[in-house]
């Protein structure tokens, strides 16, 4: 079964000027897609390694499902 995705928006909402690289504002390379270059990507994923980006979490439980104990907390 085909699926037909041509009301897909594959671009980012938040990003002002489409089809432009997230980091220099460049027009958009395809050999580099979404970035306008091998530099704006490696600086994009330095980003991500260095901790700057972040995927906010809040952990509720522990892996064997106990809540975690606060500094100076007895058990």
């Amino acid at each position: 079964m085909e699926c037909e995705r041509g009301d897909v928006n594959a671009t980012n909402d938040n990003n002002p000027k489409a089809g432009a690289c997230p980091i220099c504002r460049r027009p958009v390379d395809p050999a580099f897609s979404p970035f306008c270059s091998k530099r704006c990507a490696d600086i994009d994923l330095n980003r991500w390694l260095s901790g700057v980006y972040a995927v906010p979490v809040t952990e509720e439980e522990d892996e064997d499902g106990e809540r975690p104990r606060e500094p100076g907390e007895e058990t």
